[in-house]
């Protein structure tokens, strides 16, 4: 790939290239998996931070694309288990104390309709076990193959592909009810 080869040459334009073409993508699957357009672009320059640094790493012989959303993966993964610690501590506070922590949902009086279903939808995907969403957001939202996201994720072909169709059962449940 000419726009990694740029990139371990130390030339702006390599990166640019990589984030130019990939940038989108893993933005709308870490707005998937966090249902938060705010966390996901941090989510997502840490994304890149961490594969370009790790760029001498990449096996150049295989798609680079699967490589970067493994690590979107597990960034993503790494922002749960914080938000876990996060939300025990909160917990821990006195009730009082607890009155200064924000509200991060959007105030859905304030949305237009379409941008409060988007939220509906974001937030049941976020809802979703994480075993359901991975794949569910690799594949639908991505556009990537079965195959691919089966690699990406270290499952079966079949194991995305039931997955997929479990993810899309509890979405419709949710979303009709």
């Amino acid at each position: 790939m000419e726009a990694v080869a740029a990139a371990l040459a130390g030339r702006d334009s390599g990166y640019r290239a990589l984030l130019d073409r990939h940038r989108a993508g893993v933005f709308r699957y870490v707005r998937g998996y966090t249902g938060d357009d705010s966390e996901a672009l941090d989510l997502t320059q840490d994304c890149f931070i961490a594969a370009f640094a790790a760029l001498r790493r990449y096996d150049p012989t295989r798609p680079f694309r699967p490589w970067l959303m493994r690590i979107a993966v597990n960034k993503c993964h790494d922002w749960s288990r914080r938000r876990a610690v996060r939300r025990m501590f909160a917990w821990a506070q006195p009730l009082d104390a607890a009155l200064d922590i924000a509200d991060s949902a959007a105030d859905p009086e304030a949305a237009l309709a379409s941008a409060r279903e988007i939220s509906r939808i974001q937030a049941a995907i976020a809802a979703l076990p994480v075993t359901l969403r991975e794949p569910l957001l690799l594949c639908t939202i991505e556009g990537m193959p079965q195959d691919e996201a089966a690699a990406v994720l270290g499952i079966s072909r079949k194991a995305v592909e039931t997955r997929i169709y479990r993810a899309r059962e509890k979405l419709s449940l949710v979303l009709e009810g």
